[in-house]
Formats: C-alpha cells, structure tokens, sequence
C-alpha cells in the first residue's frame, strides 16, 4: 500500500523522538530554520492549550522562529486520542507539502510516532452515555481497583496494561462497554495505509546519558515552577474539569493539583513529578526500543549533523531515481 502523505511529497519528513528533556524540541527549531522546514507536534500533552509551561511547549518566541502545528490547539476539556490527532496529522504533513517545508515532527509520545508510520486500527465511537458511566467508575476507584474490573470483564486487554496505567485502562473499559469486545480485537484489526513509510524518513531517537537526563529533567521542572507552572495549574484547576481527562493527568498536574488542595507542601509536590518524570523517561526508553526498530539512537549532540547527512542522501537518491527532477536547491 501506497503511504497517503508520500505521493506527489517533495521532501523527505525528519522524525525525532526521545525521552523528555532530551532537546528534542531545539533540535527541531534549528532543524526547521536551516532547512525551510516546519516543526510538528508528536506529543501528546503539547497539543493542549492549557499546558504551555507544565508540557514544555515551545514558547512564543521559539514558535516565531519556524513555523509549528499541532500545539496547543486542543482544549484541555477533550479527551483526545491517537486517532484524532493522526487526522489532523494527516492535515498538518499535506500543509507542509503544499508550501514547500520539510515536514520535522517531534515529540515524546511513541504511539503517535507509531500509528504515523504503521498506521492505525479503526476504532470504535464511544457513545457520550458511556464515557460518562466509566468516568464515574473512575472517579471511584484507583487504578489497580479499576485494572480489576477490567480484567474481570476483558483480560485479554487487561493482560497488556499495567495497573498504574489508568488512561489505557479507562479507555479499554469505555470500548469494552461500548462494543462488547475487547480493545485487543479492535487493535488488532486491519489497519489503514500508513500516512509515511518509515523507510523514507530520517527517524532520530535523542538518547542522552541518564545521570544527564536526570539532571536536565530537575532542572527543567524546576525552570518550570519559576516560569508560572504552578499558576497555570490554578487556572486549570479553576474550571473544575473531570480529573481522569488526559490534560489533567500529565506529569507534574496531580501533584501540583495535590498542593494547591493544601494536601503536601510544594517542595513535596516537585519531587514527586520529578520522580514520575524519570519513571516515564525510562518507559520511553524501553518503549521505542521495543516498538520502533530501524531508528537512530545518539546524543543529542550528534543528532544535528546526522540528521541534515541523512536528509541530504535521500534526497540524492531521489534525485538519482529522477534524474529530469530538480530540487528545491537546485539554482
């Protein structure tokens, strides 16, 4: 099958990935400047206007400096997903062709990056009746309660979902609910054509040195306090939101949330997103070292030059392909 957003594509697209804190997003801006490119958003807490400072959204100025899209454009209210975002994906890499830009996406979230290049399993919708039902039960029990209801009434899917990995969780049970089967089935299925073929694309996965990364995501969140973190979870907390909405589950929200109840202090509360930080850059690490073969793995140091080495030869080689075909620097 023929990947949708690679007919008629003038460039090759550059995927970058890695933990957070890596340098992901630098990386990206710089790449999007030397090259007339245009940076968009893989991650899936960026896409939420709310989150500006506790996602580490690129901050207007960095915005000015390339074009971006898929940030920040998502109401914290909305229970996005994968599936959503891919089609607005679909929309973004068609933009980038239309223009001209070298499509550069970037961010953290491995299923996005995944569903991108192999494509998605159709899913269900769920019924607004039944959201609301499991919300309730969520709102009820605690993440290991909740992974036993659902393996009680789906152990397929439960089998493959962690106890603590409450959004998954909470989402096989609204399918299950929905449909009577299992999540599992449904991802399972036949999947579409994917929107890139990752043969053709320059796929980067930042690896910096742990103790390193360790220290970069300390200092980060601690950057983060210091630039209205904590502000801009009082405004969120203000709307009075569902708390299993993704928005509100992100790192560093609950704890920040916790605080500002009066339940810990904040030196508490920065310690513990700090800690759940590590643990989710360790997830990502295992995670795309087992789902994504065929990337790059390097410093964040090397990664520049590698990726502007690897976007020069495949467009050499198309160039061979096509000889009658000039490039865009071609005088």
């Amino acid at each position: 099958m023929t990947p949708r957003a690679l007919r008629g594509e003038t460039s090759p697209a550059i995927l970058i990935a890695g933990p957070t804190a890596s340098g992901k997003s630098a990386l990206a801006i710089s790449l999007a400047r030397k090259l007339g490119g245009v940076v968009i958003n893989c991650d899936s807490m960026q896409v939420y206007r709310d989150l500006r400072v506790l996602s580490a959204r690129p901050s207007v100025k960095e915005e000015q400096e390339a074009p971006h899209l898929l940030f920040g454009y998502v109401d914290a209210v909305c229970n996005w997903s994968v599936g959503l975002w891919l089609a607005d994906a679909e929309k973004a890499l068609a933009q980038a062709r239309e223009r001209r830009l070298t499509p550069i996406l970037v961010g953290g979230t491995g299923l996005y990056f995944k569903a991108l290049t192999h494509g998605l399993s159709a899913m269900p919708p769920v019924p607004e009746a039944v959201r609301r039902k499991i919300r309730e039960l969520a709102q009820a029990h605690a993440s290991p309660q909740l992974h036993e209801i659902l393996a009680a009434q789906d152990p397929f899917a439960a089998a493959k979902l962690r106890p603590s990995d409450r959004q998954r969780i909470i989402r096989a049970l609204e399918i299950f609910e929905a449909t009577g089967r299992s999540l599992r089935e449904w991802q399972e299925g036949e999947r579409p054509s994917p929107l890139l073929a990752p043969e053709h694309c320059v796929r980067l996965f930042l690896a910096p040195d742990r103790d390193e990364l360790r220290q970069r995501i300390e200092r980060r969140f601690d950057a983060m306090l210091a630039e209205g973190a904590l502000e801009e979870i009082r405004h969120l907390a203000a709307r009075g939101l569902d708390p299993s909405l993704p928005a509100l589950r992100a790192h560093g929200v609950p704890w920040l949330l916790a605080h500002l109840r009066g339940e810990i202090g904040l030196s508490e509360a920065a310690l513990a997103a700090k800690a759940d930080t590590r643990r989710y850059a360790r997830r990502q690490f295992t995670w795309f070292r087992h789902q994504m073969p065929g990337w790059s793995w390097m410093s964040p140091q090397d990664a520049e030059n590698v990726a502007l080495d690897s976007l020069k030869a495949r467009r050499q080689m198309g160039a061979n392909r096509h000889p009658g075909r000039r490039s865009r620097e071609d005088p």
